[in-house]
């Protein structure tokens, strides 16, 4: 049975990727205690002792407003880490499945971004998962990278959890409402990365396969105002008791909540490359929020 290594598994994607590979191969799950990025040679070591013939690298440095000012660990853990990574699977003829980021793009597009236009990132984050993509790419490992966005779950913080929260809290919330993308499911993402990977491992001629950079997003686009709307009015259909209703979740433009990282307006990405390629159809992402809302309610 074909082996994964599958890094950060206590992330939220991670999370979903233990359950999503379990029945394709024997996956061996690092956190950062077992598995530490941001160290070349605890990565390298990891990695030579398992001999995997598939490597996962959901982890990254996520913290992107932190990162404007911790650079050196996110340029670590974001460019570094992927690069070692291909380095190591080239040796071992191994396939390495990583994620990126809208953020590698300035938004500044109108239409959903696809693969092959130009990145031009805004944040350190956005540049070092960018550099980490190059990296990757230039390793001479076969790889695929999933550029998603807006990435939300059950397991781990969130903007959806946020929203949650401080809807139960205040009675006003105010959230922009000039800056665009699809919120995109952490159960989503290792469904269609479990689907892809039984694809490969059911093919003939592994060396054909489809490789490099897809889009990986729910379908449809919102603000992070509509965003919200949506998670009280799931709430609420869900009888959860909140302070701030749907009337009291006032939209304000991005300039009104400065923060450190600069954020894409437009973070809409087409998924049309992934879908055609690999024979899927990606839901509408009303419809994972709602799931995961329905989980949390049960807890």
């Amino acid at each position: 049975m074909p082996k994964i290594l599958l890094t950060g598994c206590n992330g939220q994607v991670g999370f979903e990727l233990q359950r999503a590979l379990a029945p394709l191969c024997k996956v061996i799950a690092f956190d950062r205690s077992r598995c530490e990025l941001a160290d070349p040679e605890s990565l390298r070591a990891a990695i030579r002792a398992a001999r995997p013939d598939i490597i996962v690298n959901p982890a990254a440095y996520t913290a992107v407003d932190k990162a404007e000012s911790d650079e050196a660990t996110a340029h670590a853990v974001n460019a570094i880490a992927p690069g070692i990574i291909g380095e190591e699977a080239a040796k071992l003829g191994a396939l390495v499945i990583h994620y990126s980021t809208d953020y590698v793009f300035d938004g500044a597009k109108d239409d959903p971004y696809v693969e092959t236009d130009p990145t031009n990132p805004l944040s350190v984050y956005g540049r070092t998962k960018l550099d980490g993509e190059q990296a990757l790419a230039a390793s001479g490992a076969r790889h695929l990278i999933f550029r998603t966005s807006w990435v939300f779950g059950a397991h781990g913080a969130n903007f959806l959890k946020t929203i949650l929260r401080l809807a139960r809290e205040r009675e006003e919330l105010r959230i922009v409402a000039d800056q665009f993308g699809a919120p995109t499911g952490a159960a989503l993402i290792a469904d269609v990365s479990a689907q892809v990977l039984g694809q490969y491992l059911r093919s003939e001629r592994k060396e054909n396969f489809p490789s490099g950079v897809f889009h990986l997003a729910a379908a449809g686009r919102t603000s992070w105002h509509g965003y919200a709307m949506h998670v009280v009015e799931s709430a609420l259909r869900l009888g959860i008791v909140l302070k701030a209703g749907p009337e009291a979740i006032h939209p304000i433009p991005a300039s009104a909540y400065p923060v450190p990282a600069a954020r894409p307006a437009n973070s809409s990405l087409c998924t049309k490359k992934l879908e055609t390629d690999f024979r899927l159809v990606l839901p509408d992402w009303r419809g994972g929020v709602d799931r995961v809302m329905s989980l949390l309610d049960s807890k």
